[in-house]
C-alpha cells in the first residue's frame, strides 16, 4: 500500500495534494459559518491555518497522512480538507478523517462525491481491505453523514481522548468508530453512484423516481 500524491477529480469536486499555496483560500473557506467554534471537532482557525498546513504536510513526510485540499468545481473555489490517516501498511487499513468543508458546501454532494472518490482511491488502488471513519460521539451531523455513505459502526471508544479545544474545558471524548470492508464496497460504490445520478438528475430538472 503505497500512498503517493495524487489529483483526485470528480464532477462535483477535485481532491489535490494539499500545498502552500492553497493558504489563502483555506483562510476564506474556514470563516464560512465559523468553524472553528464546534466544540466537538477539531477545526483550525484562520489564523491558525499555516500550522495546520505545516503539521498535516509533516505528518505525510512521515508516511503518516496523505493530505487533500478540496476544490469545489461548482463554485470554482476551495471547500475545504480531508486526509486519508492513521495508515496502517501492514494490515492496509486507512482512516477518512481531519476532513472539514465550509458551510456552505456543507448537506451538498460535494461530501458524497469526496468520499467515493477517496474510497475507490482507497479500495481499488490502494487495495485497502479496511477504510475507517471516526468522530465524537455528539457530532450528530458528521454521524448521520458517516451513516449516509453505507458505513456500519464497529463501536464507541469510550473516554478515548481530552477534548482541547478551548470551549470544551478538557472535556472527555467518546469517538464513534465506524468502517467499511472491502467486500462492502461494491453496494457502497453503486450506492453512492446513484445518490450522485439524483444529483445529477435534479440538478437538470428532471424526475428523481
Amino acid at each position: 500500500m503505497d500512498l503517493q500524491p495524487v489529483t483526485l477529480n470528480g464532477r462535483h469536486a477535485r481532491l489535490e495534494p494539499l500545498a502552500l499555496s492553497h493558504l489563502a483560500g483555506l483562510q476564506e473557506a474556514v470563516q464560512d459559518g465559523e468553524l472553528c467554534k464546534l466544540w466537538y471537532t477539531s477545526i483550525p482557525t484562520a489564523e491558525g491555518m499555516e500550522a495546520e498546513i505545516h503539521r498535516r504536510l509533516a505528518l505525510q513526510t512521515s508516511a503518516n497522512m496523505l493530505a487533500f485540499t478540496v476544490i469545489d468545481l461548482q463554485q470554482q473555489r476551495i471547500a475545504g480538507m480531508t486526509t486519508y490517516m492513521n495508515v496502517d501498511r501492514p494490515n492496509r487499513r486507512v482512516e477518512i478523517g481531519a476532513t472539514w468543508y465550509r458551510q456552505s458546501a456543507q448537506r451538498t454532494s460535494l461530501n458524497t462525491e469526496c468520499k467515493r472518490l477517496l474510497l475507490g482511491h482507497a479500495f481499488e488502488e490502494l487495495r485497502c481491505i479496511a477504510v475507517e471513519f471516526r468522530t465524537h460521539v455528539f457530532n450528530q451531523q458528521s454521524r448521520r453523514a458517516i451513516e449516509r455513505l453505507g458505513a456500519k459502526l464497529d463501536g464507541i471508544l469510550r473516554q478515548h481522548q481530552i477534548n482541547s479545544h478551548p470551549l470544551a474545558n478538557q472535556a472527555l471524548r467518546d469517538t464513534c468508530v465506524y468502517s467499511i470492508i472491502d467486500s462492502e464496497w461494491p453496494n457502497v460504490k453503486l450506492h453512492l453512484d446513484h445518490q450522485l445520478s439524483r444529483t445529477r438528475l435534479a440538478s437538470h430538472g428532471q424526475p428523481l423516481c
